[in-house]
């Protein structure tokens, strides 16, 4: 298996710092050796010098006087040797460390592209801060492919510590070429989550004019820019100020309620109100033979046609186009969508 970036850049670093340590454990014993040998002329410095001299092949004469001691110039050939390899080491580490930082950085790049470029049916949340982070983490849990797009650098590197293995891209979400290449042509939604409502307007505004199919949900701070969102496009509007108000009221009136939905959402099963809409060309069925019972989900209602119809009879017939509302797992809602796909 590959190491990481991180991984890399931690084993060239240490490699650096091993290097270092040993040319500095050269010198030192080198001083030490040739003020020995050169005793009592040499001094400190010109031991020291001609440890460095030897080191670094400069080719200046002794400057201590070796020639009537054949075990000094055996020590210079060993001092040599070490220092070389040493550098050689050195040099060799520091330029992996920069080589290897810009291409693996290319080939993961030119990876992910590759598997964006083959998604079908997936999310496209701009912006992983806060919310968005919030976002796709929901993603995650209940087994969305996703594409981050992330204009900021290190707020993008912070999703990435956490979880290197999402799809993601460092640029601007309301450019068009941001959107094409996280696969806007095929995603089935893109969460515009910035913290910028007028970037999250522009972001609506291109993705509908890219592909008019792909489902829009702005965040917006301030709802009197609700009206702007929708002309962009923007096919749901959400207030985290409004929605957070929501639900400090809900706590107050209606506890018991909120704590069941709480739990749910901390399920580490992933349990969530999940809805699949019937196909179009789906012939109809009643709810008892086109749903069998399992414990992996519980039909909560049917809307036809903008009505709803809470626990339906098992014969009630289920028409094209009705969307089913379900208390489901990942794999249950996974389940109901496979019957369709294997035409019921």
């Amino acid at each position: 298996m590959p190491l990481s970036p991180k991984l890399t850049r931690s084993r060239h670093v240490g490699g650096l710092l091993y290097g270092a340590a040993l040319l500095v454990l050269v010198h030192v014993l080198g001083t030490i050796g040739y003020h020995w040998i050169g005793r009592p002329a040499a001094t400190w410095i010109d031991s020291f010098y001609m440890t460095f001299i030897t080191v670094a092949t400069i080719g200046y004469g002794e400057v201590i006087d070796l020639a009537g001691h054949p075990g000094g110039r055996l020590f210079t050939v060993f001092i040599a040797v070490v220092g070389i390899a040493t550098f050689s080491y050195l040099f060799s580490t520091f330029v992996a460390l920069l080589i290897e930082s810009d291409f693996n950085a290319a080939l993961r790049r030119r990876r992910m592209e590759r598997q964006i470029a083959h998604l079908q049916g997936h999310y496209i949340v701009c912006g992983i801060g806060r919310v968005g982070a919030n976002v796709a983490r929901e993603l995650l849990k209940t087994h969305r492919r996703f594409v981050v797009i992330e204009r900021e650098a290190e707020v993008l590197q912070r999703w990435n510590d956490l979880h290197p293995e999402t799809l993601h891209l460092q640029a601007d979400a309301a450019d068009d070429e941001a959107l094409k290449r996280a696969g806007v042509f095929q995603a089935a939604g893109v969460f515009a989550v910035t913290g910028d409502d007028s970037h999250n307007l522009m972001i609506a505004l291109s993705v509908k004019l890219l592909n008019a199919r792909s489902r829009v949900v702005v965040r917006l701070h301030d709802v009197r820019n609700a009206d702007k969102a929708r002309r962009a496009g923007a096919d749901e509007i959400v207030s985290p100020d409004f929605t957070g108000g929501m639900r400090i009221a809900s706590a107050m009136l209606r506890p018991h309620v909120v704590n069941f939905m709480d739990q749910m959402l901390r399920s580490d099963e992933g349990l969530r109100v999940e809805e699949v809409v019937v196909p179009g060309d789906h012939a109809p069925t009643p709810i008892g033979a086109l749903l069998p019972r399992s414990r992996d989900y519980i039909l909560v209602a049917t809307q036809e046609q903008g009505r709803w119809v809470f626990n339906p009879a098992d014969e009630h017939l289920v028409q094209p186009g009705t969307v089913l509302v379900l208390m489901a797992s990942p794999q249950g809602r996974a389940n109901v969508e496979s019957l369709f796909h294997r035409g019921g």
